[in-house]
């Protein structure tokens, strides 16, 4: 039985992913900053572990709790919305801190158990952000476009080891809640001159077709997880998938 570790499993896309790779006959450890049983009371291989990203010796911890790990998913990540300007250097480092350098630290950590080894997958979630460009997410679209290219590159260099490095890209998912994780950050970054704009940006989200449900991204992260090929990009949902098509 094959081992995945996800973080950023408390809502939306880590939740729905722990509970897919459970679902094909995983086992399961699924991390959050605060554990709550409850979410996966009726998941018998499902083990729950406290994780901070941010924080090297909460990572150092579960890695060493969790043992073989044959999959690690990067999908911890927090969100912002607002304009570029008014957005303070210290809002983006927390952002920077948890997308990038969090997603950066977790990879250090894990590979060196997977190279002695010659296997093991990481795969790292981003955004269809990364697949074209949206207003009013400067900075969060810098945070995601740096693991795509550090994933890139980092794929190259493992496979010298046998390991795989994949990027999931995620499209719109109304439904999660990147807005209410973000929303403290976000107090005051839409300042009157930017409000006319940010409106209509706001009306525009609202009437997308195409959107992405929590279990699109799980299926794709499982299919990158368990795909054997060369394959690096994995668009999720249906928005991120014709984003895609157009993607140099």
């Amino acid at each position: 039985m094959q081992t995945v570790l996800i973080t950023g499993c408390s809502s939306g896309y880590g939740l729905a992913t722990a509970r897919h790779f459970h679902a094909q006959g995983w086992e399961v450890i699924a991390t959050m900053r605060q554990p709550r049983t409850a979410l996966f009371a009726a998941c018998p291989r499902i083990r729950l572990l406290p994780l901070d990203v941010t924080d090297p010796d909460s990572i150092a911890r579960t890695i060493e709790t969790a043992g073989r790990v044959d999959v690690l998913v990067n999908n911890a990540g927090i969100g912002l919305l607002g304009a570029f300007e008014a957005t303070p250097m210290g809002t983006l480092r927390d952002v920077f801190e948890t997308n990038t350098f969090g997603t950066m630290a977790m990879c250090q950590a894990i590979i060196p158990k997977m190279r002695a080894r010659r296997g093991g997958t990481i795969v790292n979630v981003t955004s269809s952000a990364t697949l074209a460009a949206f207003p009013l997410v400067a900075a969060y679209t810098a945070s995601k476009t740096a693991i795509e290219g550090f994933t890139a590159s980092l794929a190259l260099e493992l496979a010298e080891f046998g390991v795989t490095a994949r990027l999931v890209e995620p499209g719109y998912g109304p439904d999660t809640r990147f807005a209410d994780n973000g929303a403290a950050r976000m107090q005051g970054l839409v300042p009157e001159p930017y409000r006319p704009f940010a409106q209509r940006v706001f009306e525009g989200f609202s009437q997308v077709a195409a959107t992405t449900p929590p279990e699109d991204v799980a299926e794709a992260v499982f299919q990158a997880a368990v795909e054997r090929s060369h394959r690096l990009h994995f668009p999720a949902g249906a928005d991120a998938l014709a984003l895609s098509l157009h993607h140099p």
